[in-house]
């Protein structure tokens, strides 16, 4: 199962569940912290398969 299987509608519902747990004063903080994970983890990916690739 991806996030693409997932659909606007049920982007919508996490959406409206994590206002509703987490409040909207932390949901910025919240979105930033997963946001440079993701980026910190495509990084990490990038720079692994560069490594294969050199040993090769």
């Amino acid at each position: 199962m991806s996030l693409s299987s997932i659909g606007i509608p049920g982007l919508i519902l996490i959406l409206i569940i994590a206002l509703i747990v987490f409040g909207p004063s932390k949901l910025p903080e919240i979105g930033k912290a997963a946001g440079s994970t993701l980026k910190e983890f495509k990084k990490a990916t990038t720079e692994l398969v560069h490594d294969e690739k050199q040993e090769k």
